[in-house]
């Protein structure tokens, strides 16, 4: 999204030329082959492994780390991998994201109106919160030495970019749309007591 939205005020004149259905194909294609990449080498990594005792996470959901703390064999190799796997898939994303901004953010300072400097801060706007949610919970969850995060904290911290996010996203991007807002004004009148 951050793509679509560097073509979109970078090169508005070239967007339907650049981002065409294949090229939006492609990208989404991509991003799912190298998600599915690196949760197919965690699992087959995580199947060889021996577990003993307690089979109960203390956890959210089945998530990585918390499930590898239940294993009886070493698994400091696959402790190693997911945070070496897990450096470009945050790296490269992380870093188109901040590259787009960075140009979209030049091309709007030089917009010469106020209303069409407020108008491209608005595009970008809803999509750089809802990233920033994302990726910053991400971070302190996997980046974060484990040790410095407590695990009731690293439950909180996957809540947030697993359901909060979501639930979220949707709010934050309806928030745009005019007659939503209107429908909110009015609720919210209606119910507010003076």
């Amino acid at each position: 999204m951050s793509y679509d939205r560097y073509v979109a005020i970078c090169n508005p004149l070239r967007y339907s030329t650049i981002m065409t259905r294949e090229y939006c194909i492609i990208l989404s294609i991509t991003s799912w082959l190298l998600g599915f990449s690196i949760l197919f080498f965690h699992i087959l990594k995580t199947a060889k492994l021996h577990f003993c005792g307690p089979n109960i996470i203390d956890h959210v959901f089945c998530d990585i780390v918390p499930l590898l703390e239940l294993a009886c064999s070493d698994t400091s190799m696959i402790h190693v991998v997911v945070y070496v796997m897990g450096i470009p898939f945050v790296l490269i994303p992380t870093t188109i994201i901040v590259v787009s901004y960075t140009y979209i953010i030049l091309a709007v300072l030089r917009i010469s109106s106020t209303t069409g400097r407020q108008k491209a801060f608005s595009t970008c706007s809803s999509h750089l919160i809802v990233v920033s949610i994302f990726y910053w919970t991400i971070f302190s969850v996997y980046v974060v030495p484990s040790k410095d995060l407590t695990n009731t904290r690293s439950k909180i911290l996957s809540l947030l970019y697993s359901v909060f996010t979501p639930l979220i996203n949707p709010m934050i991007y309806s928030l745009r749309n005019k007659d939503i807002i209107k429908a909110i004004q009015r609720t919210f009148q209606n119910h507010v007591i003076w």
